[in-house]
C-alpha cells in the first residue's frame, strides 16, 4: 500500500504556529519511516483560523534542502495564482527536489478566498469547476512543453534549445489566454505529481483525465469500494492505465486509533477500497512517533508496506509513469 501524510501548517487559533525547525524535523521522521510523500497545506484566512508564516510552495523549497527521498506535495490554489507562473514554480520545485516535487489542486474552493484576489462574489460551482479544468490543463500543457532532451546549452554552437523539441501551448480559452512555453526544463520524473483533493462526483471525468493521485474522504466499505471501482472505470474509458492514478483514503490519526490499526488498514486495502492511505495529522504532531514505531512495523511484518523507497523519485515511490529511475 502507499502512505501519505497530510500535515496543515495553519495554526489553530490560540495557538502557536509550527516553527521551520519543527516542520523540517517531522518531516525528516516521515523519511525515516519511508512514507511515500507528505501534502502541506496552509488554510486560506477565512475569519475562524489563524494561518502559518509559511506559504506552502516556498516551505516545500526549503524542505526538500533537508531531506533526500520523501515526496513533497504543496498545496495551491487555483484561485490564488495565474496557471503560468504557478506551473513555472511547481517546476521549479521539481528540479530543486531532483524530482520529489507535486501540487495538490483542490476542487472546492476556499470560503472567501477568491475576495482577496479581486472577486468578492467568488466563483458558482460550475464556473469554478470549469475554470479550475481548464487550469490545470494548462499547468500540464506547460509542464510537457519541452521534450526532455530538448535544452542543448551548447555554447560552442550558440544553441539554447533545440526547436523542434519546443511546444508553445498559445492556449486561448474561457478564462485563460497561456502562449508558453516554460523557460524550466523537464524535471528528473518527467513532471511534477498532480495530487487532487476535496472531490464531488462531478469532478471525478477530470480527476480520471489529470491527476496522479486522488484524496478521498473515508466513508463505509461498501460505499468506498463502489467508488474506487466508479473512479477507475473513468480511468479506464480515459485510455488511461486504472493504475495510472493512485487512490488514497484520508485517514483521521489519533492516539485512540493507534490500537487496532494495522487491522483496519489491511482490511479496506485487501477490500480494494483505495491503493493506500493519507493520514491527516492531528495538531499533537508525536502521534507519529506511535505510527511509525507501532503501526508501521505490524504492516511490514503482514507484507504490505515496503521497507525502503523504490528509488529517488515521487514517481518511483508511486510507481507512476515516468518516474526516471523505476
Amino acid at each position: 500500500m502507499h502512505l501519505a501524510v497530510s500535515l496543515d501548517i495553519a495554526s489553530a487559533p490560540g495557538q502557536a504556529g509550527l516553527t521551520f525547525g519543527e516542520i523540517a524535523a517531522f518531516v525528516r521522521k516521515t523519511e525515516t519511516a519511508r512514507i511515500d510523500m507528505v501534502v502541506i497545506s496552509d488554510s486560506s484566512p477565512d475569519g475562524e483560523r489563524s494561518t502559518s508564516p509559511f506559504e506552502a510552495t516556498t516551505l516545500v523549497a526549503a524542505l526538500a534542502t533537508v531531506t533526500e527521498k520523501v515526496g513533497l506535495i504543496a498545496s495551491a490554489s487555483t484561485i490564488a495564482h495565474q496557471p503560468y507562473n504557478l506551473a513555472r514554480r511547481f517546476a521549479s520545485l521539481d528540479i530543486i527536489s531532483h524530482g520529489r516535487a507535486g501540487w495538490n489542486a483542490a476542487m472546492a474552493q476556499a470560503p472567501g478566498e477568491a475576495a482577496n484576489f479581486s472577486r468578492p462574489d467568488g466563483f458558482s460551482n460550475d464556473d469554478f469547476r470549469r475554470r479550475a479544468q481548464e487550469y490545470i490543463g494548462i499547468v500540464q500543457g506547460l509542464w510537457r512543453g519541452w521534450d526532455a532532451d530538448a535544452l542543448l546549452f551548447d555554447k560552442s554552437g550558440g544553441r539554447f534549445h533545440d526547436p523542434e523539441k519546443m511546444h508553445l501551448l498559445d492556449h486561448k480559452g474561457e478564462f485563460f489566454s497561456v502562449r508558453g512555453p516554460l523557460n524550466v526544463a523537464r524535471s528528473p520524473q518527467d513532471t511534477p505529481v498532480l495530487v487532487l483533493s476535496g472531490l464531488s462526483e462531478a469532478d471525478f471525468d477530470i480527476a480520471s483525465r489529470t491527476a496522479d493521485v486522488i484524496l478521498f474522504d473515508e466513508r463505509p466499505a461498501a460505499e468506498s469500494r463502489a467508488r474506487h471501482d466508479d473512479f477507475k472505470r473513468r480511468v479506464s474509458a480515459c485510455g488511461r492505465k486504472p493504475d495510472a492514478v493512485k487512490v488514497l483514503t484520508n485517514l483521521s490519526l489519533t492516539t485512540d486509533r493507534i490500537n487496532g490499526l494495522a487491522d483496519r488498514l489491511e482490511e479496506a486495502f485487501h477490500s480494494k477500497n483505495c491503493d493506500g492511505f493519507n493520514i491527516l495529522m492531528p495538531t499533537q504532531l508525536s502521534v507519529f512517533d506511535d505510527f511509525a514505531d507501532r503501526v508501521l512495523p505490524d504492516l511490514r511484518r503482514r507484507g504490505l508496506f515496503r521497507e525502503d523507497y523504490r528509488g529517488t523519485t515521487l514517481r518511483s515511490h508511486l510507481g507512476l509513469a515516468g518516474g526516471g529511475d523505476q
